[in-house]
């Protein structure tokens, strides 16, 4: 019975050791990126910080990230936006709540659906290749070789590129709400222009001032995730080729779960 006893005290021990372990491994990995998210905030909010480089480097992120992705995403919010309005309409009519049906498709497309979608589609298109790119960077040294000839990556690699990550957010965010308000205005009212007044004054009860704030307060938060979680946890990825995937894997894990949280407490902002 003794030696039982002593077994599971120290499988028990050896458990708590390892949990204890990954805890602080993964509390070391928060830290390291709300640190990183601190000096990116810095950095951006200095003026001095701005020079034809780092706006090049901005442009070409802009570029990449929401240029190159807003035909083929502006198509996608549309049918998504119609399907979603046509379902709120026809089951409004059904239920005899048709005076309602463009307020529910408002609240249920703008306030939520599309600024979410939004930063998932940008995580998908952007976020893992500059945690790659990062890791790269990192594994392969070229961070420190920059350091070491006198470049300031934070300033001239990190944050041009964690502001055009959020610049993207927010501008496709701005169009596919603006196209989903278009589409709504169709699916109830039709192609009638003297239905303006009454589709003003049901906008302006959804969208009021603390509402507005609230999207675009939950629109910056998800710009800012999508950048500085991969590019923290590129720079955390151990200085070994074969562990880059991995980091990207982590990397959009958290990012996901961010996300997730993100909206949550938004919701429960509003709705709670």
């Amino acid at each position: 019975m003794r030696g039982c006893y002593d077994s599971r005290m120290a499988w028990l021990s050896d458990f708590l050791i390892r949990r204890g372990t990954a805890a602080l491994a993964l509390l070391r990995t928060w830290q390291g990126i709300l640190r990183f998210a601190a000096q990116a905030l810095i950095a951006a909010s200095t003026p001095a910080a701005y020079n034809s480089a780092t706006r090049m480097v901005v442009m070409k992120q802009i570029y990449f990230t929401a240029w190159q992705i807003l035909l083929p995403f502006t198509l996608f919010a549309a049918l998504l936006s119609f399907v979603l309005i046509q379902i709120v309409v026809s089951t409004a009519a059904r239920i005899g709540q048709s005076d309602f049906a463009l307020e529910m498709s408002m609240r249920i497309l703008v306030l939520e659906i599309l600024p979410l979608v939004t930063a998932l589609f940008v995580a998908l298109r952007s976020s893992s290749a500059i945690n790659t790119e990062v890791a790269l960077m990192r594994i392969h040294n070229e961070i420190d070789a920059l350091e070491e000839a006198g470049v300031d990556t934070l300033r001239m690699e990190f944050m041009p590129r964690v502001i055009g990550g959020v610049v993207s957010v927010l501008a496709l965010t701005a169009i596919t709400s603006v196209l989903a308000l278009v589409l709504a205005y169709l699916a109830v009212y039709g192609f009638q222009l003297w239905s303006l007044p009454d589709f003003t004054r049901v906008m302006g009860k959804v969208f009021d001032a603390a509402i507005m704030t609230g999207i675009w307060l939950k629109s910056l938060a998800f710009g800012l995730a999508v950048t500085i979680i991969p590019v923290a946890e590129g720079l955390a990825t151990p200085r070994m080729l074969f562990m880059a995937p991995i980091s990207v894997l982590r990397g959009m894990v958290r990012l996901f779960f961010v996300l997730m949280l993100i909206e949550v407490a938004s919701l429960a902002f509003k709705y709670i």
